[in-house]
């Protein structure tokens, strides 16, 4: 664990703390298996994530940094971004038609990036709904029919519409529909809250007046923050050479989280849908990748199930979780160690913990 935190410090390294955000955009980067069964019908493994913050919360500093770690990306605003900018759009050239590709359309096989999500319009926001689960758009413009592949992980960030208020729903938030929502893997929500303490650190950090522990990378500093092209030529390595499949244990803490969300979640009872289980499993195996291997261990399942915690949309076991205000651990093995006896614990499933699922 000690190393991918150092792997985690190396993504954004200019942004102070933000432990889940960074581990989250990773995981999104290198994504899940896709998998297709005998009939043709594909699952996506693509991920995807919506950050929805106060201004000043560095959404776009993980968008910008996040599309220039993967090759083929594209980066785009929701104010520039009509349902033709982000799909595809029929233009005639003298006699003909021909069609032009969107954002999503470019960024086949890489990573699409939205800024200021919130301000697509209604009739523009529907247009994404199929390149997002089925990762094709299927176009029907000036006499052309065809079906276009979109199979791209995308990464959105927005301002919520006015004071987020932690007692409403998610949807009255940020004003987004809920099919929209429900295909985003995970949805975190950055508030930016007063706290002195956080704001000297921060403020030392960016005025260069700190030392290690202080700039959130752990008791070594930054010395072991991995350089920008090794940190590229790892993710892409990572994301090509491992398939992992689930073992028992990870499949039984995933079910078991899944099944709980769909007795308890009222609020955003869209939200846990089948849809829920799939991001589980994408996520899990996105950290196995990230931890160099083949198999998805109790260990991936259990950092799924927190990610899948701090988004604030479906918090049941371990309460809302701050993920403005988290810092890198100290002592990595411990704190996994600490976490996933607390989350086997509320899961009641105590007799598969051990600490040797840790690499």
């Amino acid at each position: 664990m000690r190393g991918r935190d150092e792997i985690v410090a190396s993504m954004c390294p200019q942004v102070y703390g933000l432990f889940y955000i960074k581990l989250a955009v990773l995981l999104v980067l290198i994504s899940g298996v896709a998998r297709s069964d005998e009939s043709g019908l594909r699952v996506r493994g693509e991920a995807h994530m919506l950050l929805v913050g106060d201004p000043g919360t560095a959404k776009s500093q993980f968008l910008k940094y996040a599309a220039k770690l993967v090759p083929r990306s594209v980066l785009t605003t929701g104010i520039g971004s009509t349902s033709a900018g982000l799909t595809v759009t029929a233009v005639k050239d003298g006699p003909e038609w021909q069609l032009e590709a969107g954002a999503l359309v470019l960024a086949d096989r890489g990573l699409c990036c939205i800024d200021e999500f919130g301000n697509i319009r209604e009739a523009e926001k529907s247009t994404i709904l199929e390149a997002m689960e089925q990762q094709s758009i299927s176009v029907a413009k000036a006499g052309i029919v065809c079906k276009l592949n979109a199979r791209c992980s995308v990464l959105a960030a927005m301002n919520p519409k006015g004071k987020y208020d932690v007692h409403s729903s998610l949807a009255v938030n940020t004003a987004l529909s809920t099919p929209l929502l429900s295909r985003f893997d995970l949805v975190l929500v950055l508030l930016d809250t007063h706290d002195e303490q956080w704001d000297a650190h921060v403020s030392s950090f960016l005025l260069g007046s700190r030392d290690g522990e202080e700039a959130g990378l752990g008791s070594d500093g930054e010395q072991d923050v991995w350089e920008f092209d090794r940190l590229q030529a790892y993710l892409a390595f990572v994301k090509t050479a491992f398939q992992p499949e689930t073992t028992p244990a990870s499949e039984q803490v995933l079910t078991r989280y899944y099944q709980l969300q769909r007795q308890r979640d009222t609020l955003n009872a869209a939200r846990t849908t089948i849809r829920l289980l799939e991001s589980l499993i994408r996520l899990a195996q996105a950290h196995a990748r990230l931890m160099f291997r083949n198999k998805v261990l109790l260990a991936d399942a259990v950092i799924a199930v927190v990610l899948m915690e701090s988004t604030m949309l479906s918090a049941s076991i371990l309460g809302a979780i701050d993920t403005l205000h988290t810092t890198f651990p100290e002592d990595s093995d411990l704190f996994y160690a600490e976490l996933e006896s607390l989350v086997l614990r509320r899961l009641d499933m105590a007799h598969l913990g051990g600490g040797s699922q840790v690499v």
